[in-house]
């Protein structure tokens, strides 16, 4: 069977700069000057100048250096609200519109200048579509409204986007906020020491990290994932999804040191995740099925409140593999009663796998263990967690820097040592693993067998940890794996009767963790398949489902 080599988009992440045929490919630089022609030796200045050009399966890229954005570039004032860009063009399912960093440069846009009395200021405000954004950085946002209000670095209300690898941070907005859109994927983005100081009691506390709130339910905002991100010290929560009509995944994300300024001083809410909630009296404005979210191999650490969240949901969540760590509560599952009109313990939430230790208040807060599945936790495990069950407990590694895909910090941190009682003490819930059973907590010990995680990396085996996520896979989903050493790697998919549907790499590649995003459009009909990882002589395999 011919080779069938990956979509786009994959080819895109691993070269940088290849592009599909036909396509045109636009520059904008802080040298530039919209009237120019957008080529690389006579750039744009602006993004929003190089949308006017851009068509789908067009790429945007931005050079590095810092934008000093001025009030005249404000793009649309629409109600309270100025647009500084505004990305309003979509690309299509097969070519996406790209607005990406060139190469190796890091763009930062800086908005402190931008301060127009009365208005509340979204620096990308994106209502397209397939638009695919990366290495991009937004700091300064402002705020001037004393009252109720906030600003945003990005809001969504488009479908099919991506956002991946942006650093929002040092402003006074929250970093990604979504209102409208299904099928979104933020990836890989940071947002960290936010806090408006200046409206209502200057606490911040709607300056959250991350925000999803899909506004309405049955009209396709579904599937909205956050995978890869950080959220900390910003001056609310880190991840928030009160008001969500739809359901939302959060996996592989870290939160903490919310609801504080960088020195600590206590703000607003200061949750890691908040699961969801309404804050409502008026029951006739709720969804007709009332979500239930997935948050999932995501790690909490010493946030003002607690942890993990339910916010008084009007039903259970899906918490899988979470690691919680030193906040005021690691695990609050508050919620309302049937008839919405009081708190309880929380029920029917779905609790596997969960790992915490040293919480200032207490581990586990608000839950109604009968009213819920909470079989296999450390807090119903005859296990005893201390910090002898870590390689490493130093808070430093939470900020170090990503890895050059992008993705999370490879450390110790919270990784359990060889000889832990919480190692293979979870139950299968159909997400990759190693040894008789899966570990409790976010991370899983193959990688942190040995007594510290650079014995392994210098390790002469190719050890890998080949896994797959989300699984049933959604609109796009993403393989991940680790190699220890240079190897030549093909990575082929498969369907159930075991013939190849699609050679998705075959390359030499260095030792490093890979994260390859693949489209879904290669699964063409719902069922099992299999997505198999060969490295010389040595061969992994994980079960797809549709």
């Amino acid at each position: 069977m011919k080779k069938l080599y990956a979509a786009a988009a994959l080819c895109l992440l691993l070269t940088g700069f290849a592009t599909p045929a036909f396509s045109k490919i636009y520059y904008v630089a802080t040298n530039g000057n919209d009237t120019n022609a957008g080529a690389i030796g006579t750039p744009f200045l602006t993004i929003q100048r190089a949308q006017t050009s851009a068509a789908a399966g067009d790429t945007v890229y931005i050079r590095g250096g810092t934008y000093v954005m001025t009030t005249a570039q404000i793009a649309q004032y629409s109600g309270i609200w100025a647009y500084v860009t505004l990305l309003n063009k979509s690309g299509t399912s097969n070519n996406r519109i790209k607005y990406w960093n060139y190469p190796n440069e890091k763009p930062v846009f800086n908005y402190s200048g931008i301060n127009p009395a009365g208005f509340r200021i979204n620096a990308f405000e994106v209502t397209g579509s397939w638009i695919h954004i990366r290495g991009i950085e937004v700091v300064g946002v402002q705020v001037n409204i004393t009252t109720h209000t906030q600003s945003e670095c990005f809001e969504n209300t488009g479908s099919n986007n991506i956002y991946e690898q942006l650093s929002m941070h040092d402003g006074k907005a929250i970093g990604f906020y979504l209102t409208k859109g299904g099928n979104n994927l933020i990836l890989n983005c940071d947002a960290y020491n936010n806090w408006d100081n200046v409206s209502e009691n200057k606490l911040g506390g709607n300056t959250d990290g991350f925000g999803c709130h899909p506004n309405n339910d049955l009209v396709g905002y579904t599937n909205n994932v956050f995978r890869g991100c950080r959220a900390w010290f910003n001056s609310d929560d880190g991840f928030d999804l009160i008001n969500a009509f739809e359901a939302v995944t959060i996996e592989n994300c870290w939160s903490f040191y919310n609801g504080y300024s960088t020195s600590f001083a206590s703000l607003g809410d200061g949750n890691g995740f908040k699961g969801g909630g309404f804050g409502v009296t008026d029951f006739s404005n709720l969804p007709a099925t009332i979500p239930r979210h997935n948050i999932r191999f995501c790690l909490a650490v010493r946030n003002k409140s607690a942890g993990f969240y339910a916010n008084h949901h009007l039903g259970g969540n899906n918490w899988y593999n979470n690691s919680a760590y030193l906040n005021a509560v690691n695990y609050n599952m508050l919620n309302r009663s049937a008839d919405h009109t009081t708190d309880v313990p929380g029920y029917d939430h779905n609790l596997k796998n969960n790992l915490g230790w040293g919480a200032r208040s207490s581990e586990v807060s608000n839950l109604d263990n009968a009213a819920s599945d909470v079989s296999f936790n450390y807090f119903t495990l005859p296990v005893t967690v201390n910090s002898s069950d870590f390689l490493s407990t130093d808070q430093s590694l939470l900020t170090a820097a990503r890895q050059a895909d992008g993705s999370l910090p490879a450390d110790n941190f919270m990784r359990l040592v060889t000889g832990s009682d919480c190692i293979n003490k979870g139950t299968n819930i159909g997400f990759a693993y190693n040894g008789s059973a899966p570990d409790l907590g976010c991370f899983e010990s193959s990688v942190t067998t040995a007594t510290t995680l650079s014995e392994v990396i210098t390790s002469h085996e190719v050890v890998t940890k080949l896994s797959v996520f989300p699984n049933p896979v959604g609109e796009t989903f993403t393989a991940r794996y680790l190699l220890t050493k240079p190897v030549k790697v093909n990575l082929g998919l498969y369907d159930a009767t075991g013939s190849l549907v699609a050679v998705l790499l075959e390359q030499k590649q260095e030792a490093g963790t890979y994260t390859l995003p693949i489209e879904k459009n290669y699964l063409k009909t719902a069922g099992v398949y299999f997505l198999k990882l060969r490295m010389g002589d040595k061969t992994e395999t994980v079960t797809l489902l549709r």
